[in-house]
């Protein structure tokens, strides 16, 4: 059994930044991958942003530049650095682990994204 939970969620004036942190727990041997998606209502779950076991990141090109993905692997723990957040960037976040080589997938809650003035 796998656990993943998300926190650092909120609302943020645009501009603003938050930090959102994603701690993988349970039977996490071999991670592959952990990693970032978004969904706003009504439109469908994307990827924003991944971070490989190997090395490498990937990010969307809409947040290129503005978000930085990192992880401690130690601690099974996948973090977004999210600087000049822009209303479009409003969604719920869900943190995504993927074990054994991508053959067992993961999902948390996910945590709601504010970006308002």
């Amino acid at each position: 059994q796998v656990h993943v939970v998300e926190s650092g969620g909120g609302l943020v004036q645009p501009g603003g930044s938050l930090r959102l942190a994603c701690q993988a727990s349970g039977s996490v041997e071999n991670i592959y991958a952990m990693g970032w998606y978004r969904q706003a209502p009504g439109k469908r779950r994307d990827l924003v942003a991944v971070a490989p076991t190997d090395g490498g990141v990937g990010y969307v090109d809409s947040v290129r530049g503005r978000f930085t993905i990192s992880r401690d692997s130690a601690k099974n723990m996948v973090y977004l650095q999210m600087t000049n957040l822009k209303p479009e960037d409003t969604a719920v976040y869900v943190c995504n682990v993927r074990l054994d080589g991508g053959a067992r997938n993961y999902w948390g809650q996910g945590t709601q994204v504010t970006v308002s003035s």
